[in-house]
């Protein structure tokens, strides 16, 4: 298998963009990518998008972008992963590469929320559940995240309070930067006293709904020693699980999650201590934690604690969402995972602004999709 080199990347604001359609914000990321890889084409494109299908009425989003940024002609194909729709291109897109079939790939990941009311918006979210049982019932992606805080509560030594500092974190690192829905810092006081969407969980614990596009250019070994723009060297693993978390072992252990995570660092051939930055998928605090916990960078019940104690944060041990995460950047769903790497990308190749990590040679992005039933994880390394 060859080696897959990120070398371009482009993001959008994310925001709730009304002026703007789905496809005009893919292109832009995209164009953006190109022009910063410095290629002239690319031999594929996918896309990652969850809801398209319902709040734009729209599928076969590859032909629509393949034209819409001038290159017909191309492959292109849309991936679907819930949650982790971008990851699931971003995998496929790397098979292409590491396979030798392609030189040049470009991965777009692109959501517009904004299309549609909140409650729609929820309803389209449980598409990546179970909807004949689990929504059915009355449930949603929120209340099933508060079933796991409130058992979290429960086995484990840790409080609400703890927990909540996810969503604090975020917005810390956010603050500022430029490309962030919520650029501006909270205080763990107004998180708590932010109404409930179901208890325990909190309105300030949860990601909103946003707007936005990312794109990442890979290139192979052959293209990278050609190309001067700066480039990083991608690992990435995915697995599967049962969608409700309830029917696994431990519904407080994201397994797919350990899995993809151990087969990436096996991958890239580092040990977890090496890894400098870590991008969650903070759809919730509780997932932040719980991520943590099964990915191994914490203790079972002592994620909350370790924010506490700030080794989380930009200067800490495990510097995390050094950007805002889904929480404070937003939460575009089929582009998130492509946020994630393209912000691990600025770090790594120090362009990440006031919010440079120094001294980190590798990073981790994590992307889940529904609860954790599907896991993909990239580790970026400095080339």
């Amino acid at each position: 298998m060859g080696r897959v080199y990120v070398a371009g990347v482009g993001l959008t604001k994310v925001a709730e963009h009304w002026e703007r359609s789905l496809e005009n914000l893919m292109a832009e990321a995209a164009v953006a990518a190109v022009r910063d890889a410095g290629v002239s084409g690319v031999d594929a494109i996918y896309v990652g998008n969850m809801v398209g299908e319902v709040l734009q009425e729209q599928a076969h989003l590859g032909a629509i972008i393949s034209e819409a940024i001038g290159m017909n002609g191309v492959p292109a194909f849309r991936v679907e992963a819930s949650e982790a729709s971008g990851a699931a291109a971003l995998y496929s897109a790397s098979m292409e590469i590491a396979a030798g079939r392609a030189d040049a790939v470009l991965v777009v990941g692109g959501e517009k929320l904004s299309d549609g009311l909140a409650e729609e918006v929820e309803s389209a979210l449980m598409m990546g559940g179970r909807n004949d049982q689990v929504a059915a019932a009355g449930a949603s992606f929120l209340s099933l995240n508060a079933l796991l805080y409130r058992l979290y509560i429960r086995h484990h030594d840790s409080s609400e309070e703890e927990v909540a500092m996810f969503p604090v974190l975020s917005h810390e690192h956010a603050a500022g930067v430029p490309h962030a829905q919520y650029p501006f810092k909270i205080t763990l006081d107004k998180v708590m006293a932010s109404p409930y969407v179901a208890k325990p969980l909190r309105r300030f614990e949860t990601a909103g709904i946003g707007d936005g596009a990312a794109a990442l250019l890979l290139v192979g070994e052959r293209l990278a020693g050609k190309l001067d723009s700066p480039k990083t060297e991608l690992h990435i693993a995915a697995s599967t699980d049962y969608l409700s978390p309830f029917d696994r072992e431990d519904p407080l252990f994201f397994s797919a999650l350990a899995r993809a995570a151990n087969e990436a660092l096996r991958y890239a051939g580092i040990e977890r201590g090496e890894i400098g930055i870590i991008e969650l998928h903070d759809a919730t605090s509780i997932m932040a934690a719980l991520s943590l916990e099964s990915s191994g960078f914490s203790g079972k019940g002592q994620a909350g604690k370790m924010a506490h104690a700030g080794e989380f944060n930009l200067n800490g041990t495990y510097p995390v969402n050094t950007f805002g995460g889904l929480k404070a950047r937003g939460h575009p769903i089929g582009a998130t995972a492509i946020y994630q790497v393209a912000e691990l990308h600025l770090q790594l190749t120090n362009r990440a602004g006031k919010n440079q990590v120094d001294g980190r040679k590798a990073g981790m992005a994590q992307s889940l999709g529904g609860v954790a039933a599907t896991a993909v994880v990239t580790v970026l390394k400095q080339a």
